[in-house]
């Protein structure tokens, strides 16, 4: 049987904070694209789950009439189809048997998480001083600037998970997880969405559980986990017990708008399955970070 691997996109590798494309943003996705064929040639199935911050805070900012889980629906179809037409042309190219599907997932989450009550999940652009000043959000500070926040749920339960496993198994690269998945909480039966975005490596997580998966990879822009990040005493950390990697969260040195959910997500990981593969590197290393020569592996 093949090795599957979940691999998370950061939103900013597809798009600026402004919403904005750019030469880097197609530079970072250039090489996501290439670790994915890399994957691929190396014999491993892909599920590819991706970010959404950037791009669901730019809708927002222009028609905030919307409900903001319509928004996340709306980027998980976006960037699932230019994910999706980028990969299967480089697919024919190369004659590969693989073809792309996009699965737009809806997540379950309670009601009464405690993340409806504390916001941290930076969405859109940077603020104005009179954005700031003026308009009704959440806002806080972000190592860019002052950024709308708004609540991030911990996932419960993919609700379309089955569909997933059952396009894997066709041996298509499954988009799906898009921006944390679509949130939504249930009631009397019913389903409703929620003003909320998941972050996308917690639930990359989930799906690595669910899926039982060989490997979890977080790409980020960070080659690798750093202790004292911009520091006198930063230090580079190629290899993590979960012991060391659960200390120095609680010591605070992974930032919970930023590091904290990519380091705990691969600690989940890292306890939930056996011989799991549970690394951090940048888009371009994923093959050298698998086999130990690059990035950050949490390991129990």
């Amino acid at each position: 049987m093949s090795r599957r691997v979940v691999y998370a996109i950061g939103g900013n590798a597809l798009s600026s904070p402004d919403g904005d494309g750019g030469d880097e943003s197609a530079l970072v996705l250039a090489k996501v694209i290439s670790d994915v064929v890399d994957l691929l040639e190396a014999g491993w199935r892909v599920i590819l789950t991706h970010g959404n911050g950037p791009q669901v805070g730019h809708l927002m900012s222009l028609d905030s009439s919307q409900p903001m889980d319509d928004w996340v629906a709306a980027t998980q179809g976006m960037i699932g189809h230019s994910l999706s037409i980028n990969l299967d042309s480089i697919l024919r190219r190369r004659n590969r048997p693989e073809a792309t599907a996009v699965v737009l997932t809806r997540v379950e989450v309670d009601a009464n998480d405690e993340g409806f009550n504390f916001p941290t999940k930076p969405v859109g652009p940077v603020l104005s001083d009179k954005q700031v000043m003026s308009e009704d959000w959440d806002i806080a500070e972000t190592k860019i600037g002052a950024r709308r926040v708004v609540a991030s749920p911990m996932p419960l339960r993919i609700l379309d998970i089955d569909v997933i496993k059952s396009l894997v198994s066709k041996n298509a690269i499954v988009i799906c997880c898009g921006g944390g998945g679509i949130p939504v909480v249930q009631k009397d039966g019913h389903y409703s969405g929620v003003p909320a975005v998941i972050d996308k490596d917690r639930l990359s997580a989930l799906l690595s559980i669910e899926m039982n998966v060989d490997a979890l990879i977080i790409s980020t822009a960070i080659d690798a986990i750093r202790i004292d990040f911009g520091g006198p005493n930063e230090t580079v950390h190629h290899h993590l017990s979960v012991k060391q990697a659960a200390a120095y969260l609680q010591a605070g040195e992974f930032p919970a708008g930023s590091m904290g959910p990519k380091v705990e997500s691969l600690v989940e990981a890292a306890n939930n399955i056996d011989g799991v593969k549970s690394v951090l590197c940048q888009p371009g290393d994923a093959i050298k970070a698998l086999r130990g020569e690059s990035g950050t592996t949490i390991t129990k």
